[in-house]
């Protein structure tokens, strides 16, 4: 005979006037976690007490109900009510839900209710902020009613929005929050299926990993390629620009490459057809030009437009408050923000008055170009006034033949030693005349010959002397190309680069070069005439600035592989040790377009151990190439870790030695910690939003 069910029975509810509760000690909730009660008074002032409480009848000594009731279970419900009480925004007398419970524990009721309480999974927390975004529920009121920010909204409905493939396999547990966060970076559900695909293939599937896939191919919002359309022109245009709401992007990346690369062919068509209607003889347009463009071009020297009185004023008294301002605070720590402010725009106005425009001669327009690019920091770049010699005007020469000469002048130069000689072959004497007559060649060059030999002597005599006349030539050939201009036989070269390394016109190098140059040119007079008297006037610290300007431009240190130079290779090292060179603070990373993508899968292990240790390389070697060089470039990007042909003798590198093996095979070639997982903190910081979701 089968034995009976018992069945059991629920414990009753009815409506108890809020003035008859009461907290109970026997509540196991000690610490305070979660939501606030200020934020739970004001949902449950929004839409009411969504779960009752959990009550016992208070009884006397002699067990006899006193109409009071103790709360074991719900005590956080009870605070947020009776604040609502405080604020007068309940009655006091107010019915409140409740379950009358009269067997069991107290203890035990609190504890299962707060044991046995499932949380939310995420995934349905997502859906539901994006059920209530279709029903007509703006960001910021979703955020209002769940007292989260709005950016964590954005957030939970980016990651809603991801395909349902994947988020069914979140669902089931077959891939991590911060994985799925990382498929957000990308709208596109086919794409985001291929990359799952592609990862279920890969050993390695870190979210870093799953983002690089996603956006590979498109261009960062930071590439001066970007940064000269504008992103808005560009969304206008209806581009697509994948954003990363996770963590951060630099602006995020834009996906459809050929409409960038078309809108920055006609911007910079358009900028051009500006600048050509200055009168420029030619006009060259490209998004960047190589490293050394403009050799063996010679610069016009313009002149800049004068500032008015009125300017003039202007730019005295924003540089006198800028001097005021700058000796006011020069001993505090720390400036005031409006200070600060005030001390950039000044000196931001007063750049705008030094860098005048430049006005150059018409006629001199008319034979001269202008290079057309985009600056690395994504503005228009305009080079103008460059002269190509095939446009030069032919030279004059100083003076007329004498008419009455019949033979020309035979000379030739040989090189003997060190010793430059000259032989000529000059007219016979002429016969003795009465009047004054020309003095013969060959009495002249006799005659020089004994001049420029006192010259030498005299001049070996005055260094000081020497050094402004060898920095006289050496400026006339770099800043003039007029050579002809002094009596010197001195020399200047300056390599080009026939191989160009990426990005080597935007680095900082060239670019400090380039600015360091133009004010060099500003500061020199406009006719080659007059450079011997101004560089006479010159202190001796802007004649040595000159100088080391002019001559920093002839360093050879480039490796060519048909013109082997041991020697000057090592002079290069040792004028590095003496300038003390750094590349890394020279601003040179190693990524996968200068470095990582072009040597072996040995020398970028080799590169991670050195940097990060042997457990980071560790970590990549099962990688393919080109990913194995792409999670290096991320490792290596603020270790200051530098090449061999990069290093300075000398300088101490941190470096864990490669193994024997990997040493022996990189010198046959051509030549730690992880980042830590993406995890967003906005994601992490607001776990009330998904209990406020499940029970309150």
């Amino acid at each position: 005979m089968s034995t009976p069910v018992r069945k059991i029975t629920l414990s009753p509810s009815r409506d108890i006037p809020f003035n008859k509760l009461l907290l109970s000690q026997s509540n196991v909730r000690r610490v305070k976690a979660g939501v606030s009660v200020e934020e739970l008074a004001d949902d449950i002032a929004r839409r009411g007490l969504l779960q009752g409480l959990s009550v016992r009848a208070v009884v006397d000594q002699a067990g006899i109900e006193t109409g009071m009731f103790e709360i074991p279970a719900g005590g956080r419900r009870y605070r947020a009510l009776e604040l609502l009480v405080k604020q007068k925004r309940l009655a006091k007398t107010a019915p409140v839900p409740c379950i009358v419970r009269d067997s069991g524990i107290a203890e035990e009721d609190s504890l299962a209710e707060n044991v046995q309480r499932a949380p939310l999974h995420p995934l349905d927390q997502f859906r539901a902020f994006l059920a209530l975004r279709e029903k007509g529920q703006s960001e910021e009121e979703i955020a209002a009613a769940f007292f989260v920010s709005v950016n964590v909204v954005k957030q939970r409905l980016k990651l809603a929005s991801v395909s349902p493939a994947l988020l069914d396999v979140y669902a089931e547990d077959g891939m991590t929050l911060d994985q799925l966060m990382a498929f957000t970076v990308s709208g596109d559900h086919e794409r985001q299926e291929q990359v799952f695909e592609r990862l279920k293939a890969s050993y390695d599937k870190q979210p870093y990993v799953i983002r690089r896939m996603l956006t590979e191919g498109a261009v960062r919002a930071s590439d001066k390629r970007a940064q000269f359309i504008g992103l808005d022109a560009y969304v206008a245009a209806g581009g697509t620009v994948l954003r990363d709401l996770f963590q951060g992007d630099d602006g995020g990346w834009l996906q459809d490459v050929p409409l960038v690369d078309q809108m920055v062919t006609d911007k910079l068509k358009a900028d051009a057809e500006a600048i050509a209607a200055e009168g420029w003889k030619w006009i060259e347009v490209a998004p960047d030009f190589a490293y050394g463009h403009a050799f063996g071009l010679r610069q016009l020297r313009g002149e800049s437009v004068p500032l008015t009185a009125e300017e003039e004023a202007s730019r005295d008294a924003l540089q006198a408050e800028l001097d005021r301002l700058s000796d006011e605070y020069q001993d505090a720590d720390d400036l005031p923000d409006e200070v600060d402010e005030r001390l950039s725009e000044l000196e931001t106005l007063i750049e705008g008055f030094d860098n005048r425009p430049v006005v150059f001669d018409a006629a001199e327009i008319a034979r001269a170009g202008a290079f057309v690019s985009i600056g690395a920091d994504g503005q228009l770049r305009v080079e103008r006034g460059y002269v190509r010699p095939e446009d030069e005007l032919p030279v004059e020469p100083a003076s007329e033949p004498d008419a009455d000469r019949d033979d020309e002048r035979a000379i030739a130069a040989s090189y003997e030693g060190n010793e430059a000689v000259t032989t000529a072959e000059p007219d016979a004497e002429p016969e003795e005349d009465e009047g004054l007559s020309p003095i013969s060649d060959r009495l002249m060059t006799e005659l020089t010959s004994h001049r420029t030999l006192g010259l030498r002597n005299a001049l070996g005599e005055r260094p000081d002397i020497a050094f402004v006349a060898a920095l006289h030539v050496l400026t006339l050939k770099t800043f003039y190309h007029y050579s002809s201009d002094s009596c010197l036989e001195l020399d200047l070269k300056s390599v080009s680069f026939g191989t160009q390394a990426p990005g080597l016109n935007d680095s900082a190098s060239a670019e400090a070069i380039r600015v360091r140059h133009e004010s060099w040119s500003k500061a020199l007079p406009k006719e080659s005439a007059d450079l011997w008297d101004a560089l006479q006037e010159w202190d001796g610290d802007s004649q040595a600035g000159l100088f080391a300007h002019i001559v920093s431009l002839s360093v050879n240190a480039v490796y060519e592989p048909w013109n082997r130079r041991p020697r000057a290779a090592a002079h290069a090292d040792r004028l590095a040790q003496t300038v003390d060179l750094d590349m890394a603070a020279a601003g040179w990373k190693p990524t996968v377009d200068n470095f990582l993508g072009r040597v072996t899968k040995a020398r970028i292990l080799q590169a991670v151990s050195q940097a990060k240790g042997q457990r980071a390389a560790d970590r990549i070697e099962h990688l393919k190439k080109g990913d194995m060089a792409a999670e290096a470039e991320t490792l290596l990007a603020d270790t200051a870790w530098l090449p061999e042909p990069l290093r300075t003798p000398g300088r101490a590198v941190e470096a864990e030695p490669a193994p024997e093996s990997v040493a022996e095979q990189t010198a046959e070639q051509s030549s730690e910690k992880l980042p830590e997982d993406d995890v967003e903190p906005a994601a992490q910081n607001d776990d009330a939003g998904a209990d406020m979701i499940a029970a309150e």
